[in-house]
Formats: structure tokens, C-alpha cells, sequence
């Protein structure tokens, strides 16, 4: 750890109204009630802090905001599946880290794409080297008292489709969610 980053974690944690946080030409983004907003497609970059996840939620629910509450609900469990994956497992959860959220909206459904700040042990892999990322074949199945391991598992289960990437160094991973679900296992359920 460098010493401006030790330095910063002496300071005393405060609160601070997260809408500070979101710049004024982007609030509209996080708005579930309001009038509603045309759009074809949404990005934003988030600090890689768990701490700022409520800003994740009102991000999603804002894009999704104009569909049933399944959908908002699916969609916000997928969503902040990946941007919880980035910031534990990447480059975007350690100090400075950022990952980015953009939804793509069609008339079939969203598309969300997260964007991290990749392995945190990238300068040992090519840029050429592939490696997508899996499901854990067991994981919505696991223990119940797990605390990782379901959410590729889960991303796969109720997305429509979903997949990355394949580049460490800089992962990009996606999921479609269809307005009808359309398979996805939730429609079962």
C-alpha cells in the first residue's frame, strides 16, 4: 500500500448524501419516479467500494424502472451480481478501483455489461491469452451457508444470454434479460 493510500484510511469514516456522488447531467439515471426517460443506452462508473452498492441498486432499478417489479427484481440481482464479482475478484475493488455499468436497451429487453478493472495479477498474462469465465457447476446447489460461488451460476440460470469477453486484463461480462423472460428459469419458476 502506497502511502497516500495509507494515509487516506487514517481518516474517520463520515456520511455523505450519496447523490453528492452522482453528477448533475447523470441524476436522471438514478430516478425511479420521476417522469421517465427515453434511452438506447446508459453508462456509469462506479468507485469499486461495496459500501456504494445503494448507488448500483438506484442505477439499475432507474434503467429498468418502466417494467414489472420480476423484471426489476431479476434484473437488480443479476446486476449486482457482476458489479459485486468486479469489485471482490478484480482490480476494481482495490483502492482507486472503478467499474463500469452500461445497459442497452431493445425492444426485446436489457443488456448490461460490466466492465472491471481485471485480474488483479494481469501483468503476468498476455493480452492475448483467452480465458472465459464459467459458471461453478455446483453453485445453486451450494451450502447454504456459502458466501461465494452462486453467481455465475445464477447469472447463467435466469439470463436470457450472458457471457464475456474472455480478456483478464480486462473483462467485459454481459447478460441479456428479455422483457418475457425468455430463457431464463425464472419464467419457470
Amino acid at each position: 500500500m502506497s502511502s497516500s493510500h495509507a494515509a487516506l484510511s487514517q481518516l474517520p469514516p463520515v456520511t455523505v448524501p450519496l447523490a453528492l456522488l452522482i453528477p448533475r447531467q447523470k441524476q436522471h439515471y438514478f430516478d425511479t419516479i420521476g417522469p421517465r426517460t427515453p434511452y438506447r443506452s446508459r453508462a456509469f462508473t462506479f468507485w469499486g467500494d461495496a459500501a456504494l452498492f445503494p448507488l448500483v441498486h438506484a442505477f439499475l432499478n432507474g434503467c429498468a424502472r418502466d417494467r414489472d417489479p420480476d423484471y426489476r427484481y431479476v434484473f437488480d440481482l443479476l446486476g449486482t451480481e457482476l458489479a459485486g464479482n468486479a469489485v471482490r475478484h478484480t482490480r476494481s475493488g482495490e483502492p482507486g478501483g472503478t467499474f463500469t455499468l452500461r445497459v442497452d436497451r431493445s425492444a426485446a429487453g436489457l443488456t448490461l455489461t460490466c466492465r472491471d478493472g481485471g485480474l488483479p495479477d494481469t501483468h503476468l498474462r498476455d493480452r492475448r491469452d483467452r480465458a472465459r469465465l464459467q459458471p461453478n457447476p455446483a453453485g445453486l446447489h451450494a451450502n447454504a451457508d456459502a458466501t461465494a460461488g452462486r453467481g455465475l451460476a445464477l447469472v447463467d440460470a435466469l439470463a436470457t444470454a450472458w457471457g464475456d469477453n474472455g480478456v483478464p486484463t480486462y473483462r467485459h461480462v454481459w447478460f441479456h434479460l428479455a422483457y418475457d423472460f425468455a430463457g431464463s428459469a425464472w419464467a419457470a419458476a
